[in-house]
């Protein structure tokens, strides 16, 4: 959230404050009509993992809803991906994202994860029980991956992941829209099997005494996690390098909390981008944009300009030998309120329990149909010899 929405939302909290109570109030009853059943709920015949917040702003979402792709992968599973696709608009739905789509018509970061994970089925629609009913047909997935899904309880989900901002658990502390930026009241956290906080190891073992104080009542436990620059990609060609060399480089976002791309590539690199242009979150570029960014670079003696992986799949097809993607991986850091263990070592455990109990569902379903088959057999067996006696007699 900006500083500027932050003050003008405090100066107004007389105002707010009751509308915040009546927001809240019906976002309590929402919850608790799918929590009674008496609105309907999809549930697709896989594990569903929400990846959602209880705020607006840039928690990192994408990127672990892109890392729960990438582990499927790597255990051969399919992956499906139901997401909206803020600002997408496709020419029909479901719309199923393919590397090659265009950004207007998926969304900047379906068709990144899409172009990151081509193994992986990214469905775009906004009814996403119709999306979710359509894919589960054509390609049975072992994972499904709710995106910014904890308010979208339509669909079912056997695990919620809650990603939380530094400055939710400190100034928007239960400051719920439109006093706020959080969705919903403290009382959806109960919801939530896991909290993920992106920080830095460091910042997050000194805050640990804090967690402790806002979330020790939920008994969830709290990872961490942060995006790690580990090169570069050229966007053209696509050949990786470490770096530029020392050379002088323009930092382009248009991303949710830009200051913090600026701060892992001046840490990456060693050096600061001779300027960082800032576009807004999920702005779709023009050739206008580009040409000024090319200029920006001429003049300030800049034979790279640098973007990060959503910009990328937007400026593609507009872009020039200077433009490169930064290279980013996920690191999963300290943990707090649970047994210690790093979120990717909590998250295949539960992943492994949930088939477990899943299979001994089917293997007691499949026996009790054996079972009701074989009764049934029987019973016509027995009427037919009852009826073989009736005839000789």
């Amino acid at each position: 959230m900006s500083h500027s929405i932050d003050a003008l939302q405090r100066s107004l909290a007389p105002v707010l404050a009751p509308l915040s109570w009546v927001y809240s109030a019906g976002m309590r009853m929402r919850a608790g009509l799918y929590q009674r059943g008496l609105l309907a709920a999809w549930e697709a015949d896989a594990l569903t993992v929400s990846v959602g917040n209880i705020g607006w702003g840039g928690s990192g979402k994408t990127p672990i809803a892109g890392w729960l792709l990438g582990w499927a992968e790597s255990r051969g599973l399919e992956a499906l991906l139901l997401t909206r696709g803020y600002k997408a608009k496709p020419v029909t739905h479901p719309y199923l994202v393919t590397p090659g789509a265009l950004a207007e018509e998926a969304g900047d970061e379906p068709l990144m994860l899409a172009t990151m994970h081509r193994k992986a089925k990214v469905v775009v629609d906004p009814v996403r029980t119709r999306a979710g009913r359509w894919a589960m047909e054509r390609f049975r997935p072992g994972l499904v991956v709710l995106d910014d899904g904890f308010q979208h309880m339509a669909v079912k989900r056997h695990v919620d992941l809650v990603l939380l901002r530094p400055d939710d658990l400190a100034g928007q502390w239960n400051r719920v829209i439109p006093a706020g930026s959080w969705r919903e009241p403290i009382a959806a956290l109960k919801r939530a099997d896991a909290f993920l906080v992106k920080m830095s190891p460091e910042n997050f073992t000194r805050l640990i005494p804090f967690f402790s104080e806002r979330l020790e009542r939920f008994r969830k436990p709290v990872f961490s996690f942060q995006l790690r620059p580990v090169g570069v990609t050229h966007v053209l060609h696509g050949n990786a390098e470490i770096g530029f060399g020392g050379g002088a480089y323009l930092l382009v976002t248009g991303v949710g909390d830009p200051e913090q791309v600026r701060r892992s590539a001046a840490r990456y690199f060693g050096y600061p981008p001779a300027r960082h242009l800032v576009f807004r979150d999920h702005h779709a570029y023009t050739k206008a944009d580009v040409l000024a960014m090319q200029t920006t670079a001429r003049r300030l003696g800049c034979d790279a300009i640098l973007c990060t992986p959503k910009d990328a799949v937007k400026l593609g097809p507009m872009c020039s030998e200077e433009f490169w993607r930064l290279d980013l991986r996920i690191d999963f850091g300290p943990s707090a309120l649970g047994s210690g263990k790093p979120f990717n070592t909590w998250w295949s455990r539960r992943f492994d329990a949930f088939n477990l109990r899943r299979k001994d569902v089917l293997e007691e379903a499949r026996e009790a149909e054996e079972q009701t088959a074989a009764d049934m057999a029987a019973y016509q067996e027995e009427s037919a010899d009852r009826e073989d006696d009736h005839g000789q007699k």
